[in-house]
């Protein structure tokens, strides 16, 4: 018997819901959209782990997008749902911030025509299939910098029940980052979400791109 998630549990979105479709999930508050930062991100922020030219991808409403941006750092977000970048346009102009936010495929982010030193992802790597997973990664390579850094919150395998996204083991980030990055660190981590007072088991991973 499998434990049961929250009454208002997300539907697994990794394998019902094509990334083009998740501007629907903004017609109200999606569990992910916690309104601020998330904690493990934060704490990059805070010991100046973000450097250079940051990218929020799959940035939602542009929380992490908008932290970076109040360091100073030159800052991009790009999601696949117009409703959410619309919400964070409007976010960066009541906070005086400068980001550009661009409706984007993740999958296709050597079109943005921007390196990166940075790139922050929080909840969407673990939405990628097994398909689409390598096209994830390939894009990133071709987006970040040599010596450049992937942060990834991800859902982990250690998260009891069935509700939610996929979970991910950390031998497929293993996997995923075998070939042209350097895995820096995988550590248990906590990934909020607004159904839950105590969040959901997470996997932060730190990743170099060599």
């Amino acid at each position: 018997m499998t434990e049961a998630g929250p009454p208002d549990a997300p539907r697994d979105v990794a394998r019902t819901t094509p990334v083009h479709e998740f501007d629907a999930h903004y017609a109200s508050t999606p569990p992910w959209d916690i309104g601020r930062p998330q904690q493990a991100f934060q704490r990059l922020a805070d010991t100046g782990q973000l450097r250079g030219r940051v990218l929020d991808v799959g940035c939602g409403t542009g929380e992490h997008a908008l932290m970076a941006a109040g360091l100073g750092l030159e800052t991009t977000g790009v999601d696949a749902a117009p409703i959410a970048i619309s919400i964070a346009i409007r976010k960066a102009e009541e906070r005086g911030l400068t980001v550009a936010f661009l409706v984007a495929n993740a999958l296709e982010l050597p079109a943005l025509g921007i390196a990166f030193e940075t790139v922050l992802d929080c909840g969407l790597f673990h939405i990628f299939n097994d398909d689409d997973r390598p096209r994830y990664v390939d894009s990133l390579r071709a987006a970040i910098r040599p010596g450049g850094r992937y942060h990834m919150l991800c859902f982990s395998d250690r998260q009891p029940g069935d509700w939610g996204p996929r979970r991910v083991h950390t031998e497929e980030i293993d996997a995923a980052f075998s070939d042209g990055w350097l895995i820096d660190s995988i550590e248990a981590d906590t990934l909020e979400v607004t159904i839950s007072d105590t969040g959901v088991v997470a996997w932060l991973a730190a990743i170099t791109r060599v």
